[in-house]
């Protein structure tokens, strides 16, 4: 009797067992449910938690609720001016509405078909209209964010959303870069010569300036030079004429003394002269007086009165 109702007991756990498994079933954070009911969608379980469905009549999907990667293989797009460029880029994505990413591509592999298709057609309608400087340099983020919003616009019709496009690589293909390298280095070594030429006409222009600013100033101050010298000239002349008027014999013999000052310097220098020349009046007489007059004094110019015999006559 024992027997027979222990077996009973574990028959009625089994048989509640069985229809546990295949009533409940869990739905986890990272994931999304939908229930079928002989393939007709029935009801989406977005929350986590246990849930129940109808044994042998419905069924679950389960999809991924977390955000997705999608790595397209590198291709081979056209720019605007013709450059061919190589691209690699990648998207993230979401299963925002799992019954119509049911209804339409029924799983993820299906899913990723679709968007590297959407992600191909995308990169080279949008970098086809863009340069090669703004896709390399210039404007990369504007052109993933037009990328991102084309993609959208056709994921969003089987359920999911493209978060954001990045492109990881654009480069010119192997057998163009050498030419394109050699093209950008002679443009910038013309940009080079043109710089370095008008630094040259700047230089040039600059020394112009600055030589006829020198002789200017070199003019002004020669003619101011010249002015003062003429006023001291006239000043000593004045000077001169005075002393002379005040005391003749004095200056005579002033002057003489300045030509023999002048003419006898050198050591070795000789002079022929006549005998009665005026110009050693005073060696002759202290007071000037041999040869006469005052008015006969001698002129200090020494090549008046002088002359070494070592030089041409």
């Amino acid at each position: 009797m024992k027997k027979a109702t222990l077996t009973l007991i574990l028959l009625l756990f089994g048989i509640l067992a069985i229809g546990a498994y295949l009533t409940l079933f869990t739905v986890y954070q990272t994931q999304q449910a939908l229930v079928l009911e002989f393939g007709k969608a029935k009801r989406v379980i977005d929350d986590p938690g246990l849930n129940y469905k109808i044994p042998f009549i419905q069924n679950v999907v389960f999809f991924d609720k977390r955000l997705l990667d999608l790595d397209s293989a590198p291709q081979e797009v056209i720019a605007a001016d013709q450059k061919r460029l190589v691209v690699d880029a990648f998207a993230r994505w979401r299963i925002t509405n799992p019954l119509l990413f049911y209804q339409s591509v029924d799983n993820e592999f299906n899913a990723r078909t679709r968007l590297s298709d959407f992600l191909e057609a995308a990169l080279r309608r949008v970098l086809g209209s863009a340069s090669f400087e703004a896709v390399v340099r210039d404007d990369r983020n504007e052109l993933m964010r037009r990328i991102t919003n084309e993609m959208n616009e056709n994921a969003q019709k089987f359920g999911m959303t493209v978060v954001d496009v990045r492109i990881k690589r654009a480069d010119l293909p192997e057998a163009n870069s050498l030419a394109i390298f050699r093209r950008m280095q002679t443009e910038r070594q013309r940009e080079a010569a043109e710089i370095r030429a008008e630094g040259e006409e700047a230089s040039r222009r600059i020394r112009a300036d600055a030589d006829r600013q020198v002789t200017v100033v070199k003019a002004e101050a020669t003619g101011e030079s010249e002015r003062i010298r003429g006023a001291g000239d006239a000043e000593k002349n004045r000077v001169f004429a005075e002393a002379f008027g005040k005391d003749p014999d004095f200056f005579a013999f002033y002057r003489s003394m300045q030509a023999y000052e002048s003419a006898l310097q050198s050591g070795d220098t000789r002079m022929l002269l006549s005998p009665d020349s005026q110009f050693f009046q005073y060696f002759n007489d202290a007071t000037g007086a041999a040869r006469g007059a005052s008015s006969s004094m001698p002129k200090g110019d020494k090549s008046a009165v002088s002359r070494p015999l070592n030089s041409t006559p």
